[in-house]
């Protein structure tokens, strides 16, 4: 039978409490605990009717979701309110149609951070054949169209957000596909440096941002327990892209030119992104179709709107949330300078054998990324994301050191006119850097939803904590290869690559910071 909720149905379903870092974005509770999602019920632009439906078994219910909260808030101190609980009810967590939706995000993450992870390719050949002598050919000029490509995959996302909140999910898709499909398309006719600009850079890259924040956020609505797996494994499609892309441009470019080289990546890219504009769909409506669950103004039809922002200012007063934006953007400042010019590090230094060439690392680093997309996102589900993102961090701030000493003492051997001695050293640092990397980049989706209280801000929290990310992205590699000039001077690749440990330093600080005002708020919620 439905009913109105009562008080007492209220504080029944209070109990049941739901793990964030598990729990799908339609989630009323907030970091601070229960008082501020209760004081979100009686406000009446925030409130809305829920029915439910009564069991006979709802007691034994209550009891067991108590228990799984008292699992939940010992690992997260977050203890989430009676609109979670009501919510997640439905929530397949597996069946044909999630895993599909799985099947199409990893298609998504191909379009998207597996085109990034392919530009190391792109930047040594820019410099050393098609911009060779040409304005742009400089390593920071290169770099800016890499950076501008994955910064504005995220800089989108500050719109990209709000209107995936409206219920745009299959506009953002099918116009991101078809942007990136006609900018990779575009790139192969470039000749000169603004051309690779526009198509390569700001073309490529808002199609990008149309398509990854929904892909990603969909998933939420079909996966509870598993959502940071199912993440990881659709995130594996950027590695792998980054392994097969840059061996197979590095392969056809000599025998059938750029143009056609580039134009065969396009028509993978093309016959890929058939699966997602298919299959892909959200489970739980959104925008208008969802006011009446989300609270707002009644249209004449009786559906109920919601205002969507740009910018949500509630998320300045969560500590977890401020650090945890800090941490992002310092870690994409710096995260991707080895992606960018670790190619070109081993070709400046004459580190290679006749059967490992330079772009190989770019190769190494993708699939130690493979790897960092599913077990961290594993292993999250069990201990939680933040905590995993933290010791992902602050391993690549070890490797980033140890790089620099690989670069030290390849000085040195240069000058004894051997540099392939330390191949061996920059495999390992490129394999486990993958790894460690791809575990940040895999759960960061996981990290904001788990820190996002409502249903109707996720959203846009994805699409704020983008924007500070992809401001980073934009001027973090063109700042490493200002550093770095020409990449002949050894004294100039310490600089850039300590920039570059040194910005992940700063970002493992930001999230200890995030972490350890978690443990505090648990305390203060258990009094």
């Amino acid at each position: 039978m439905e009913q109105e909720t009562t008080p007492s149905a209220k504080s029944a379903r209070d109990r049941k409490w739901i793990d964030p870092e598990k729990a799908q974005d339609t989630t009323a509770s907030s970091l601070f605990g229960r008082d501020e999602a209760e004081a979100d019920e009686t406000c009446p632009s925030g409130t809305s009717e829920i029915t439910v439906e009564e069991e006979e078994d709802e007691e034994d219910e209550v009891e067991e979701g108590a228990e799984q909260a008292e699992n939940d808030e010992e690992r997260t101190g977050t203890a989430p309110s009676g609109h979670a609980a009501s919510a997640q009810s439905d929530i397949p967590d597996g069946g044909l149609t999630a895993w599909l939706q799985v099947l199409c995000a990893w298609v998504a993450m191909v379009d998207t951070w597996g085109i990034v992870n392919t530009f190391g390719v792109y930047q040594t050949y820019y410099e050393t054949d098609l911009l060779l002598g040409k304005p742009g050919g400089a390593s920071t000029d290169v770099s800016w169209i890499g950076s501008l490509q994955g910064s504005l995959l995220m800089l989108v996302g500050f719109l990209a957000g709000p209107l995936y909140d409206a219920g745009f999910f299959r506009h953002l898709i099918v116009g991101g596909m078809a942007l990136i499909v006609f900018g990779q398309f575009m790139t192969s006719l470039c000749t000169a440096y603004w051309q690779l600009v526009l198509a390569q850079g700001v073309a490529v890259g808002v199609g990008m941002g149309l398509l990854f924040l929904p892909a990603t956020a969909v998933l939420s609505q079909y996966f509870l327990r598993r959502r940071a797996l199912a993440i990881g494994i659709s995130t594996t499609g950027s590695p792998l892209a980054g392994i097969v892309f840059p061996i197979l441009f590095s392969r056809l470019q000599p025998r059938i030119g750029f143009g056609w080289a580039t134009r065969v990546i396009a028509f993978i890219l093309l016959g890929l992104s058939v699966v997602p504009a298919v299959f892909m769909r959200p489970r739980v409506a959104t925008g208008a179709r969802a006011g009446a669950s989300a609270g707002g103004a009644t249209n004449n039809n009786g559906t109920t709107r919601r205002k969507r922002a740009l910018f949500d200012a509630s998320a300045l007063r969560e500590v977890p949330f401020v650090s945890m934006v800090v941490a992002a953007f310092a870690s994409f400042l710096c995260l991707y300078v080895p992606f960018f010019f670790l190619q070109l590090f081993a070709q400046r230094r004459d580190i290679a054998v006749p059967a490992f060439r330079p772009f190989y690392l770019v190769t190494m680093l993708n699939v130690g990324s493979i790897f960092g997309r599913v077990l961290p996102n594993a292993l999250a589900d069990r201990i939680g994301s933040i905590n995993v993102v933290l010791v992902c961090s602050a391993t690549c701030a070890v490797l980033l050191f140890g790089w620099l000493g690989i670069s030290s003492e390849t000085a040195d051997a240069l000058v004894r006119g051997d540099g392939s001695g330390h191949l061996g050293g920059l495999v390992v640092f490129a394999l486990l850097y993958g790894l460690f990397s791809g575990g940040i980049v895999g759960l960061m989706p996981s990290v904001i939803i788990s820190l996002s209280p409502d249903f109707g801000r996720v959203g846009t929290r994805m699409g704020m904590v983008f924007f500070v990310s992809g401001l980073s992205l934009l001027i973090g590699p063109p700042i490493a290869g200002a550093i770095l000039g020409d990449g002949s001077l050894a004294r100039r690749w310490l600089g850039t690559i300590g920039f570059s440990a040194a910005g992940i330093s700063v970002a493992t600080v930001a999230w200890v910071i995030s972490r350890v005002s978690l443990y505090y708020k648990k305390r203060s919620l258990r009094g």
